[in-house]
């Protein structure tokens, strides 16, 4: 019995961009066959989900604690 050669999500939303950039720079590369260029193609996808749906994910928390009012940057110079 063959074993599954699919591989987990990273554990962190750094780790996931990272293995993205990485692969991205690979295809862009040229030097991936076909073959190979197809799983990156199908663990990117996966690994931008997993990416997207960790934004929203913060996105949501800021907005909780934020009370869903968004607020200006106070970059500390003042308007003398």
């Amino acid at each position: 019995m063959a074993k599954s050669e699919k591989n987990p999500l990273p554990k962190d939303f750094e780790s996931a961009l990272q293995e993205l950039e990485t692969l991205v720079a690979d295809m862009e590369s040229g030097r991936l066959n076909l073959e190979a260029a197809l799983a990156a193609y199908k663990r990117g996808s996966e690994l931008a989900a997993y990416c997207q749906k960790t934004l929203d994910a913060a996105d949501q928390q800021v907005k909780v604690l934020d009370n869903g009012v968004l607020k200006g940057l106070d970059t500390g110079e003042g308007n003398d």
